[in-house]
């Protein structure tokens, strides 16, 4: 290692995504001094990833009003924008992280934020010109270049990222199908009610939804020309996106000797097993108070900008813990899905309104608690319910299931 390779940071933050340019501006709001290095492999400065599956893909919204600052914001702040540098080694006894380029960056304090990167298909064909992810703005920009020359498109996976973008692309006219391996869409994240409700909903604008259906491979020469489904079946298509969830980027951190498997773990406070190392967002595996205290990782913007934030004060020695009430959203359409709190886990489900207007919520109890609600065109339901999510309100199912009462009727104020 050559001297004038080695560079040096009182914080060196991996990740140039939510988590990682939160921590940043958080440590300056909480009057850190020393100074900081923001490392991503990407070439763009910190931007918002949700909408580009939704307003970007679409083209109502041009990249610069997705950056989380102005870019001059960095430099007025002093913080060090290091952009398409990979971290690929972590050396936490000599505390010094190294890129793939080979150069050598020492730090007091290591923050890692570096995400996932989108679970590819294994299957024969998954390398093919027209198999697309949706997480980074690369991979948008090139889907949108390719989308002139297609008619046909297969998303495989019905989560949040495929459903938003057959969304999009039904609006541009395009002939779209939805594998998913599962019995219904948003398995993961939403109750039986709401998956139905999407599909239909799908449906009623023109997309095939397959339900029960998994992908043996992606059939073509150099490009995508169908896609072949276990039972034979080949449809045909010139695009295929694959939205089947990502793979923490932690393997870094895991070969230095930190615990986690799939993520890496923290404390209530951020920090990983190895000294002086934290970790937030994607990656973080932590104890959820809203999870029954399961070790989960959360993909959000909330818990991104809740997670760094922590981790800044803890860092200037504020005494702090994780302890956030999880949301989501999701643009489908006309429809705006609000979700606060974590359904898994519930043996009631109380619906409020009538899905036929199109503004309605669902209402999600576990051992008769309040532990999350998904709310369709209801903003004043989702902003109200977070308290009863947050204090586990116990409230008799007929005066949820009423939505002529405002949920702030139904529990104390604080």
């Amino acid at each position: 290692m050559t001297h004038e390779h080695v560079s040096s940071y009182d914080i060196v933050i991996v990740g140039t995504g939510h988590a990682g340019a939160q921590a940043a501006i958080a440590l300056r709001q909480e009057g850190f001094g020393g100074t900081i290095a923001l490392i991503g492999e990407e070439a763009f400065a910190p931007y918002e990833r949700p909408p580009l599956s939704k307003e970007y893909l679409a083209g109502d919204k041009p990249f610069e009003r997705l950056l989380i600052r102005p870019e001059r914001f960095w430099a007025e702040r002093d913080v060090a924008l290091r952009l398409g540098e990979r971290i690929v080694a972590v050396d936490a006894e000599a505390r010094c992280v190294t890129s793939d380029a080979g150069a050598v960056i020492a730090y007091d304090r290591l923050i890692w934020a570096a995400g996932g990167h989108a679970r590819r298909l294994s299957c024969d064909g998954h390398d093919l010109v027209g198999v697309h992810s949706v997480r980074t703005r690369a991979d948008v920009d090139r889907l949108i270049a390719e989308l002139p020359s297609v008619r046909e498109v297969v998303v495989i996976g019905g989560g949040y990222i495929g459903l938003e973008a057959a969304a999009v692309l039904t609006k541009f006219g395009k002939a779209v199908t939805i594998v998913e391996a599962q019995d219904r869409v948003l398995a993961r994240v939403a109750g039986e009610a709401l998956s139905r409700f999407y599909e239909d909903e799908h449906r009623a604008h023109g997309v095939t939804v397959r339900l029960n259906d998994s992908v043996t491979c992606i059939e073509g020469q150099g490009r995508v020309t169908g896609v072949r489904l276990a039972d034979g079946t080949v449809i045909p298509a010139q695009m295929a996106i694959v939205g089947i969830g990502i793979i923490p980027a932690v393997a870094p951190l895991i070969a230095a000797g930190a615990a986690g498997d799939n993520g890496v773990l923290v404390d209530a406070q951020g920090r990983t097993s190895l000294e002086h190392v934290f970790a937030i967002g994607d990656c973080a595996a932590h104890a959820n108070d809203f999870a029954d205290g399961a070790v989960i990782r959360l993909e959000s913007v909330q818990n991104a900008n809740d997670q760094a934030t922590v981790v800044a004060r803890t860092i200037v020695g504020r005494d702090v813990a994780y302890h956030s009430v999880p949301w989501f959203w999701s643009n489908q359409y006309d429809l705006k899905l609000q979700t606060v709190g974590l359904s898994s886990g519930h043996d009631r489900a109380i619906l409020r309104g009538d899905p036929a207007t199109r503004s309605f919520s669902i209402v999600y109890l576990r051992q008769g608690r309040v532990i999350a609600l998904d709310c369709v065109n209801a903003m004043r339901d989702f902003v109200q319910g977070k308290a009863l999510v947050a204090g586990a309100a116990m409230i008799p199912e007929e005066a949820l299931a009423d939505a002529a009462r405002p949920l702030k009727t139904l529990w104390p104020a604080d």
